[in-house]
């Protein structure tokens, strides 16, 4: 347990410090109430003399007043302590995840679902943080309160502290056995949360597509399933989680029934004066009080701790290491030598020793079938993650030794999925470049061919696009992420044909809008339709990971190779009609 605490303050950051300071608040507010308590001892033997001594009734009373004053005032201060804290560290530790998520391989995230990524950045750093402050206050109670009680008992009477100290821990061990049970449960519990969580997103997303293929029955089944399960992991960890409560409740009645039944069979032995024993019934209670209340926790405590690890477990991936973080870029050509490449999830290589040299300000055409490679060269280029063997360099620097601020700054990609922010388009431009004046973003958006439908939106450039951009079409996306190339002007372009699943009209815009993007840049373009890169410098030519040719549309052509053949065959697509 005290190891799960310095786990969580640890996980606090910079707000570690003021955890601590509630927690000595709360420390100090628990010996004062157990002092209070204590207090009841010589309040009710005043009581029960005779004559009975006024003078010490009410000094006692006065001075238990005057610390109960005390703890409320320490506690309140503890409490608003504890819950600012909690919420600012809660912040803190998004922060941190968010720059954890920034500086780790994008192979790594790809592995991760959707859904366990939102319940760790919501849920887990929820729970982790924001329970740390009320788990902490009832962890010192159950803790210093009663050794507070149990160190006046022993003045009081020893064989009732004696028998205090030997009752209570009796639950420790069902209570430990029970709680590993639950911890087990409540991992099954995140993963579940983290699976339906998937499934709602999957759904809500591909609502357009179910509803065209009429499969909304089908995918809304497997939503059922996920929530269904989810329900049955929640209610058996729940029920496995009260079996401590129910433990230490039984333990601590069957304590206050056997202290009680001893200080009536000392009080009849004449050992013990009543004025005694009443107080002892009355420290009894609230000894075991919170001692019950702890039980009623350990499911909180238990979230805590799953959460804990789950952040951990992110926060532990190793981002991409930089050799020489002060290396900088000064060339652009892009070079890979003897370059093999699997992903983490397969076995088989992606690449396989290919080498090739992309001279600056060149545009090359990268040309093969799904899944040779295409898509991993301009990933590798960008450091989506490390090569297994072989080198990809940069100006003859080796991007490995490139901080990865310093590597994008000198790159901009289009594809064609594009993910714009729910935000006005100016800010979808200007992520770009944060700094960037007004002005700079309506230029960048007049190259990029946006301005005439920009003006045409209701609120022109303060428009919202809705979530993922969805109040705009296709092509009006690509022109919009094609200004961000354009605003940011990085010296290398990575281009994943963007201009193929777009109508005509579209196509004609978004196509101009990349002439002057990729104006003396180095370049470097998936091709889906070769006839849109018969000018390249350089066509590579891609089978199984393998450059199987590579030259310019000339040369490829009179080869008679692969690429011939992928001519040919588009060629003879661009004749195909739908049969009447």
């Amino acid at each position: 347990m005290i190891k799960s605490f310095q786990r969580a303050i640890q996980a606090s950051g910079s707000y570690a410090p003021d955890y601590k300071s509630s927690l000595i608040l709360s420390v100090f507010a628990s010996v004062i109430q157990g002092i209070v308590f204590a207090l009841l001892v010589p309040l009710l033997k005043a009581l029960t003399q005779n004559p009975i001594d006024t003078n010490r009734v009410w000094t006692l009373i006065v001075l238990m007043v005057f610390l109960v004053i005390v703890e409320f005032l320490v506690r309140w201060r503890e409490l608003e302590y504890g819950w600012v804290t909690a919420i600012d560290a809660a912040s803190e530790m998004r922060s941190r995840l968010g720059e954890q998520l920034r500086r780790i391989p994008l192979e790594q995230l790809n592995n991760r679902r959707d859904g366990d990524l939102n319940v760790i950045l919501s849920g887990n750093v929820s729970d982790a943080m924001l329970s740390i402050g009320e788990i902490s206050k009832i962890v010192i109670q159950t803790m210093v309160v009663p050794t507070v009680i149990v160190f006046i008992t022993f003045f009081i009477d020893w064989r009732l502290a004696v028998a205090m100290l030997v009752i209570f821990p009796l639950a420790i061990p069902f209570y430990r056995q029970q709680r590993t049970v639950s911890l087990k449960e409540l991992h099954q519990v995140a993963v579940s949360d983290a699976d339906t969580a998937s499934r709602i997103i999957e759904y809500a997303q591909g609502l357009p597509v179910l509803r065209a293929t009429n499969q909304i029955g089908e995918k809304s089944q497997r939503l059922r399933q996920a929530i269904s399960q989810q329900r049955q992991t929640q209610a058996r960890a729940n029920r496995l989680a009260t079996m401590p409560a129910i433990l230490l409740s039984t333990v601590v009645q069957v304590g206050i029934i056997t202290i009680l039944a001893l200080g009536v069979l000392f009080l009849l032995q004449g050992t013990i004066d009543l004025a005694s024993v009443f107080a002892l019934v009355i420290i009894a209670t609230r000894f075991s009080e919170p001692i019950a209340i702890f039980g009623s926790i350990t499911a909180v405590f238990d979230l805590m701790e799953v959460a804990l690890e789950r952040i951990e477990g992110l926060m532990a991936i190793q981002p991409l290491p930089t050799a020489n973080p002060t290396a900088t870029i000064k060339k652009f050509d892009i070079s890979f030598e003897n370059v093999t490449f699997a992903y983490a999830d397969q076995n088989e290589p992606v690449l396989r020793n290919i080498s090739f040299h992309l001279p600056e300000r060149s545009l090359t055409a990268l040309v093969g079938s799904s899944g040779s490679g295409k898509t991993t060269i301009t990933r590798l280029i960008s450091r989506y993650a490390d090569v297994q063997q072989g080198s990809v360099c940069i100006g003859g620097t080796n991007i490995k030794d490139v901080d990865a601020t310093e590597l994008m700054r000198h790159i901009s990609v289009v594809f064609q999925d594009v993910y714009l922010f729910d935000d006005t388009i100016r800010n979808n431009i200007r992520i770009a470049k944060p700094k960037a004046t007004d002005a700079e973003v309506e230029a960048a958006a007049k190259a990029a061919n946006c301005y005439e439908f920009i003006l045409r939106l209701p609120k022109g450039y303060d428009t919202q696009v809705g979530e993922i951009g969805g109040a705009l079409s296709g092509g009006e996306r690509q022109r919009i992420s094609i200004a961000r190339a354009i605003l940011k002007d990085a010296p290398i372009v990575l281009l994943d044909e963007p201009t193929s699943a777009l109508d005509t009209e579209s196509e004609v815009a978004v196509q101009t809008a990349i002439d002057k993007l990729v104006e003396n840049k180095t370049v470097v373009i998936i091709a889906h339709r070769l006839s849109t890169v018969t000018g390249a410098d350089n066509i590579l030519v891609l089978e199984e990971g393998l450059i199987v040719e590579s030259g310019n549309h000339e040369e490829l052509i009179t080869n008679k190779g692969r690429y011939a053949n992928l001519w040919s065959v588009q060629q003879q697509s661009r004749k195909w009609r739908i049969a009447a």
